[in-house]
């Protein structure tokens, strides 16, 4: 079943394009079915890109998913179009004044993994957000600088600073195969990774309440939950399309910044040839994975969540 989103969202044409299933709000109302209501928290500074990318995921799934971008009040955005935010976004202090609830939440990532949690501009509005998904959102999916600040927010668990940037495409072993986010995974998979930091792996391993599922000695932890599945931190960027580290690796070169080039991204290490893209399968499967558990174990009605 399709995603409903508004036709004038920039992201319609582009998926329509791809044959993602995309339906219209006016379409949806005549569906007797309940869809899963999922929020994106959309901090990345490619804000269309971000859109399209998670969309395309959650539209390769035959549930109907009701999507609601929220972005942070208490910041004013720089990258998004003028009028892009305020035509499709709503704040996350609006969703808490008005206690909306979600079958599941996407809290992306963010350009400001340097700074410490406290000193983002809007460190105290995601602090209440995810204070908030706790009990009125069935599981929250948390990628890259999303997953440091929740796993902080949460259980205090510190960010490190890496000697260089991880950047590339990295394998990553599977630790639970039974479990659901993992159905259908080969016991490694490539995922990209794109980051400054790290969350400190002795800590989570130490907190008894988290369960690691996914991690190597180079990229650290991948992927840990917490509760079941309510809470899960994706220390990567699965969701990321062919170009999206070609970009970033174009950026960085051309603001004179030292970086590496990605590892095992383009076809043999050379920036001038075509990216290989290794990872779009066990995405598709992780998102899908994610909604069907979301799909199965969220109440009907979401007044019961506790």
């Amino acid at each position: 079943m399709p995603i409903k989103i508004p036709k004038a969202l920039p992201a319609y044409n582009a998926l329509s394009a791809e044959q993602v299933f995309v339906m219209t709000e006016d379409r949806a109302e005549h569906q007797d079915i309940r869809p899963l209501k999922v929020g994106i928290v959309n901090l990345m500074p490619t804000t269309i890109d971000t859109e399209i990318q998670l969309l395309r995921l959650l539209g390769n799934s035959p549930l109907q998913v009701d999507i609601t971008f929220l972005n942070m009040g208490s910041h004013s955005s720089k990258n998004a179009p003028p009028g892009h935010l305020e035509k499709f976004y709503i704040s996350t202090e609006e969703i808490v004044c008005l206690k909306v609830r979600f079958d599941g939440l996407i809290i992306t990532g963010a350009p400001v993994e340097t700074l410490p949690f406290e000193d983002v501009d809007y460190w105290d509005e995601l602090a209440r957000i995810i204070d908030y998904s706790e009990k009125n959102v069935y599981s929250t999916l948390h990628i890259c600088w999303g997953a440091q600040a929740g796993l902080y927010r949460r259980y205090k668990i510190p960010k490190t600073q890496l000697e260089k940037k991880l950047f590339g495409v990295f394998p990553h072993a599977v630790l639970a195969q039974h479990r659901l986010l993992f159905r259908g995974f080969d016991d490694e998979f490539l995922a990209p990774q794109s980051r400054h930091t790290t969350s400190d792996r002795d800590a989570i391993a130490s907190e008894s309440r988290l369960l690691i599922h996914s991690e190597t000695a180079e990229t650290g932890v991948f992927i840990a939950t917490a509760r079941e599945g309510r809470e899960i931190y994706v220390s990567g960027h699965l969701e990321y399309d062919p170009f999206t580290i070609d970009r970033e690796y174009k950026r960085d070169i051309s603001k004179g910044l030292r970086i590496d080039i990605p590892k095992n991204y383009y076809l043999d290490d050379d920036p001038s040839k075509a990216p290989i893209v290794r990872w779009r399968a066990h995405a598709n499967l992780f998102f899908d994975n994610w909604l069907n558990y979301v799909y199965q174990e969220t109440p009907y009605n979401l007044d019961d969540l506790i």
